[in-house]
């Protein structure tokens, strides 16, 4: 306790208690320490039952050591009191551990400090102290109090963070068995439910982070499970994305790019972080557009298209083999003609103003075009299939790598 007591509410400061006063004071420590414990467990029966059972010696002990440090540092203000900095901690701790709030300890911690300062009210009177020295005392006894406070709160905290630690843990774990599809036991996913107070949903929503080095206290919902320890960062949001889901990450990664992939079964999670992950990698090469938070749902043609890239190489080599052995020059011009037309289906002139050439040009190079394929531009499938092919090559363009053309 500091020699100086807080300025009291008169803005007056106040002087420290003098050493005489601990002189007065000792000798009603054993019936005080009595008088508080029975007011304490009166008001608290919780604390009644803890000092019957085998932590009530420790407890008594805590209290002691409590009260009779604020006398022993009255008359001597650098006194060290490790004991009772330790006990008030192991107060706060023993609180965490069986799942309550500080405000039962602080109560009472509160409470012996009425009653102290009842029977100090009974001294002043029998010693005729002055009004200045009561009100000196009440000061310092309720700044005591908020350093007692302070300790068991740094035991409580303590217990909490480890279980907090704990239990986040047990929450990374479980979402890494989900990840980890129809091979992780079902029985081991039930058990981290429970230890973790995790409902399994029917179906979830995967979200791919990009590494970030704000993500370590996101604000996320309860129920979101979430790694962002790992090299590639996620989280699983139980349900659909909806709106407060939306807000929700906008508020939580603001700057951290994120893909929202599709909404699966539960068994299928791994399929909808693995669809979210590669198209955050299509937006690190520039075929999709970067944004703040993008949703998978709005690439599925293009991640199908872009999904194998060798395939796609092979499928380009069959479909436009008819131009294969046409200069380069003239072949990217007939190309570029047949994916207009393939897309809008347009006339000469509008294609002509999306090629910037006349439309006359259009139409030359659209016979040679039925010249060169033949029935590939009349038969739906393979019609078809040249259509994706120059998509893929196109969105593969996009990105900077090359191709057979």
């Amino acid at each position: 306790m500091p020699a100086v007591s807080q300025p009291s509410d008169l803005g007056e400061p106040l002087g420290p208690l003098p050493q005489e006063f601990a002189t007065i004071v000792r000798p009603e420590l054993p019936s005080l320490i009595k008088e508080i414990g029975l007011e304490v467990t009166r008001a608290y029966p919780e604390y009644a039952r803890l000092l019957e059972g085998p932590y009530g010696e420790g407890i008594r002990v805590g209290v002691e050591q409590s009260i009779s440090v604020f006398v022993e540092q009255v008359a001597r203000p650098a006194t060290p009191s490790p004991l009772r900095d330790e006990m008030c901690r192991r107060f706060g701790r023993f609180e965490a551990y069986e799942g309550r709030t500080l405000d039962q300890l602080q109560g009472a911690y509160r409470l012996g400090a009425r009653v102290a300062l009842r029977r100090a009210r009974k001294i002043g009177r029998r010693y005729n102290l002055s009004p200045t020295m009561m009100l000196t005392f009440a000061d310092a006894l309720f700044t005591y109090v908020d350093e007692l406070e302070a300790l068991s709160r740094e035991g409580y905290s303590e217990v909490r963070a480890a279980s907090d630690d704990h239990t986040e843990t047990l929450r990374r774990r479980l979402l890494h068995l989900i990840l980890a599809g129809h091979p992780a036991p079902g029985s081991a996913i039930a058990e981290l439910c429970e230890q973790t107070g995790w409902t399994m949903p029917e179906r979830v929503t995967m979200v791919a982070l990009r590494p970030s080095g704000e993500q370590g206290q996101l604000a996320l919902d309860r129920d979101v499970l979430a790694d962002l320890t790992d090299p590639q960062p996620n989280l699983l949001i139980p349900g659909p994305f909806d709106d407060a889901r939306r807000r929700m990450l906008e508020l939580a990664l603001p700057g951290v790019p994120a893909v929202v992939g599709l909404t699966v079964a539960a068994p299928h999670a791994s399929d909808s972080v693995r669809w979210a992950r590669r198209v955050l990698d299509l937006v690190d090469t520039g075929v999709v557009d970067d944004a703040p938070l993008i949703l998978a749902e709005d690439h599925l043609v293009t991640l199908w298209l872009m999904s194998d890239p060798a395939l796609l190489d092979q499928l380009a080599q069959r479909e436009l083999a008819p131009v294969a052995h046409i200069s380069t020059t003239r072949r990217e011009r007939l190309v570029e003609t047949l994916r207009i037309w393939l897309d809008t289906r347009g006339t000469a002139a509008q294609m002509g103003a999306l090629l910037d050439v006349h439309p006359q040009t259009v139409r030359y190079r659209m016979r040679n075009l039925e010249s060169i394929f033949g029935r590939q531009l009349i038969d739906p499938e393979r019609r078809f299939s040249t259509e994706a092919v120059l998509r893929g090559l196109r969105l593969r363009a996009r990105g900077g790598s090359g191709g057979p053309q």
